[in-house]
């Protein structure tokens, strides 16, 4: 007979591997039907949707929101959440830039945006797994102080006279016709599939999420791999950073206001359980760009802005809705 603990690990990640129901497979393609149909509707209610700069725009603005929602698909799994990507993508954005203006190169000013989501990402999984704080509140925490810090070393001022070719980052083009922010998001997603697919990291937030006593019962050292999940999401967060600055060519010390809502959003569309054991990065992609194309489709209708939100809004309640069902009939 196996060891006791390890059996304990084993029953809670194999039941996420149950075969599941024709509505489960329902709820689980809703989200990529969804996509398709609303690209489908738009194709035929607008005759500028189709155009490669159209298409091309679409991907550049959803590429920012779909990396950070990366590493949120992991930490959603896991169980936790983080409110602060939002400031903390400007806080990396103003290191990566001020790094830039001080005439380091490219590489190694993405390489310190990263370094400095990933510090933020570091203390969340700190604040979580010593103080034992709850990931909302600790990370509702550090929404408000990386926002501070990034006004007090800017005081306020953006960074500006970058070279211009850092606007290649976020505006270029691959062969002249793809997005450099889309190749960019098609390696991490391949990155985050292989990590939730093929590591101890992906498993183990999968087992966290959806029975941490369990886990711990088995002896993993759960903090190791919460250090590491936070710590992976806030560098995803960081190379955001700099991609979202390298658009407008500076350091915007406001940029990210209101992006958690969006990341948080993408990953529950996509089929992510709020109290964790569920998600992945397909999914995650699918709730992105469904929003991206909500927001695409809205301005080339003429639909108010303000609208947007209310359609969004009601995307993510029922999400959240069809999450909860789907659990209240898995306890029945």
């Amino acid at each position: 007979m196996g060891n006791p603990s390890e059996t304990s690990v084993a029953t809670a990640i194999s039941a996420l591997r149950e075969r599941p129901s024709l509505r489960d497979w329902i709820e689980r393609l809703l989200p990529y039907a969804s996509v398709v149909a609303l690209f489908i509707a738009l194709s035929i209610l607008s005759p500028y949707f189709l155009t490669l700069q159209n298409l091309s725009s679409v991907c550049r603005q959803t590429a920012v929101i779909t990396i950070i929602a990366l590493g949120m698909t992991i930490i959603m799994i896991s169980g936790g959440i983080d409110l602060s990507v939002g400031s903390v993508m400007a806080f990396a954005g103003i290191c990566g830039t001020l790094l830039l203006e001080s005439r380091q190169s490219l590489v190694a000013s993405v390489a310190g945006a990263m370094l400095a989501g990933a510090a933020w990402g570091l203390l969340n999984s700190a604040l979580i797994t010593l103080l034992k704080v709850s990931p909302f509140i600790a990370t509702l925490g550090t929404m408000g102080a990386a926002r501070g810090v990034t006004l007090v070393i800017t005081n306020g001022m953006p960074v500006v006279n970058l070279p211009a070719s850092f606007g290649r980052l976020g505006d270029g083009d691959i062969f002249r016709i793809v997005p450099v922010p889309l190749a960019i998001l098609v390696a991490l997603a391949l990155l985050t599939g292989f990590i939730l697919k093929y590591t101890r990291m992906g498993r183990y937030a999968y087992a966290i999420g959806s029975n941490v006593e369990a886990v711990r019962y088995a002896g993993v050292p759960i903090r190791r791999y919460l250090v590491a999940i936070y710590t992976f999401g806030g560098a995803l967060t960081g190379l955001a950073g700099m991609i979202e600055a390298s658009r407008l060519v500076t350091g915007q010390p406001t940029a990210g206001y209101g992006y958690e809502l969006s990341v948080i959003a993408a990953v529950v569309i996509g089929g992510a359980s709020l109290s964790g054991g569920e998600g992945t990065v397909a999914g995650t992609i699918a709730g992105a760009f469904l929003m991206g194309l909500i927001s695409n489709g809205s301005n080339l209708l003429g639909v108010s802005p303000f609208w947007q939100q209310v359609v969004i809004g009601s995307v993510i309640v029922l999400a959240v809705a069809v999450d909860e069902l789907r659990k209240r009939r898995r306890t029945t």
